[in-house]
């Protein structure tokens, strides 16, 4: 069998592998893409990122429908069925697919269909689904394979009512009930969309608090707005099994409780997809999650093989991811590490409303003994936000209280996820320039939700003394 010579291999067509293909293409290198599936684009366009967050937007239209005009509540809530609202997740899929196609056609980048397994240190085999194969070499592989849902192999995933993340997307009806196992970013996320349906959900929760790398504030208005909306949070518990009826499923926890809801979601945590590729045999040994280790430079125990992406495990982002990628090409293309790619990337969580973080939290500089103050913008008391009626939610600085540099930056309302960017643009300034004086000193249009940050940097620095 004749051996096809690339510079770059890259393995996986999600972000990082994206972003590794079109940065090492862009500085001329002859790079192949290595996609298992038909589709570019990954997990992140297929089943997860952009089908979830698609779903998420088509489920708030409706409610937005129904808050202004309530005569229409009970009709649109008989005819809309979950199916329906993944129409639209669907065709921002298939816009994406034939975006990202193009890339890789415009960069010159080969793309190979098929699954991919080293045979040796610089040749992978790639075996195409009909039988046939081929052999790639390269001086440098970046792998980029992504993750997938945790099964536990005491669920049955094959029963009509049990789902994980990737499969609830297939749900046909809209349940009566729910119960979500794991109240992980994904777990948050499902909560908050399905309570928008109507649905009746209960969302377990194995550890104390809800997301507890978020800011503590930040967390209990997650907890406060979830319950508001009407999900039963149960913390600290554990499960012990999962019984499932024709009419529905009954969860068992180690407590003693039990629950019963029409579907159960199991969302607590994912496997890195590391299977079967031949990685062992070479020295690189995947975690008991299918996770690769890697070293500041994504660089796995060979080093000209590198991992990015949701494969070597946190922080499991698709921005974070694609940075990776274009981080891990630079290392390969010109032997440098560009850390700003990966460092300071913000959180963005979809749940309604929602949440972005940036820095430090206050918990870690109280621990780590750094002299801070708190600067918050109530949305409530911002016009846009009244004239919107998206008046729930805050902007949260942390700065310090000598330097007055930005410390952290966390938000938790309508487009949170947008609204950070503003402040990361002035974290990430060398010196003077990352203060919190720059929101002080400037004027921003009125009304604007920008204008949170001026009204939080005065009520900062009115703490100061």
């Amino acid at each position: 069998m004749s051996v096809r010579q690339f510079d770059i291999v890259v393995i996986g067509s999600g972000p990082g592998g994206e972003g590794a293909a079109m940065k090492a293409a862009k500085s001329g290198k002859r790079v192949c893409m290595v996609e298992r599936l038909p589709l570019v684009g990954g997990a992140c366009t297929h089943t997860a990122t952009i089908p979830s967050k698609a779903l998420r937007h088509a489920i708030q239209r409706l409610v937005d429908v129904q808050v202004d005009h309530p005569e229409l509540r009970v009709e649109l809530a008989k005819s809309w069925k979950f199916k329906d609202m993944m129409r639209t997740a669907t065709s921002v899929v298939s816009r994406q697919v034939r975006l990202r196609t193009t890339f890789y056609e415009r960069n010159r980048v080969e793309l190979v269909v098929g699954q991919a397994r080293f045979v040796d240190a610089n040749t992978v085999e790639v075996s195409e689904s009909r039988g046939a194969s081929e052999l790639l070499s390269a001086k440098a592989f970046v792998v980029a394979t992504g993750s997938r849902p945790y099964r536990p192999p005491d669920l049955d995933f094959k029963h009509p009512r049990i789902f994980d993340s990737d499969t609830i997307l297939t749900l046909g009806e809209t349940p009566l009930t729910m119960i979500i196992y794991g109240a992980g970013v994904i777990g948050c996320e499902y909560a908050s969309m399905f309570r928008m349906l109507g649905v009746k959900v209960d969302l377990i929760n194995t550890r104390e608090r809800l997301l507890s790398f978020l800011d503590d504030e930040i967390s209990d208005a997650l907890s406060y707005h979830l319950r508001e909306q009407g999900v039963l949070i149960r913390h600290q518990e554990m499960m012990e099994r999962v019984e499932t009826r024709e009419d529905g499923v009954v969860l068992h926890l180690k407590s003693g409780k039990r629950l019963k809801a029409d579907i159960f979601l199991w969302a607590n945590g994912r496997t890195g997809n590391t299977q079967n590729m031949g990685l062992e045999a070479l020295g690189v040994q995947p975690d008991s999650r299918g996770n690769i280790p890697v070293n500041d430079a994504y660089q796995t125990a060979v080093s000209h093989i590198y991992a990015v992406g949701d494969v070597v495990g946190a922080p499991s982002l698709a921005s974070a991811s694609y940075d990776q990628g274009r981080f891990a090409a630079t290392h390969i293309v010109e032997g440098r590490l560009e850390i700003k790619l990966v460092k300071d990337m913000p959180t963005g969580i979809y749940t309604s409303p929602e949440i972005s973080s940036l820095g430090r939290t206050e918990q870690e500089l109280t621990r780590d003994g750094v002299p801070y103050e708190v600067g918050h913008a109530f949305f409530k008391s911002l016009a846009r936000a009244q004239i919107t009626g998206r008046t729930v939610g805050m902007l949260k600085m942390l700065f310090h209280r000598e330097t007055r540099e930005i410390l952290g930056i966390h938000c938790f309302g309508d487009n949170a996820s947008e609204i950070i960017h503003i402040g990361q643009a002035i974290m990430s300034q060398e010196g003077p320039g990352n203060s919190i004086d720059y929101f002080i000193n400037t004027t921003f249009n009125y009304p604007t939700m920008a204008e949170a940050y001026r009204v939080a940097a005065l009520n900062g620095l009115n703490r100061l003394f």
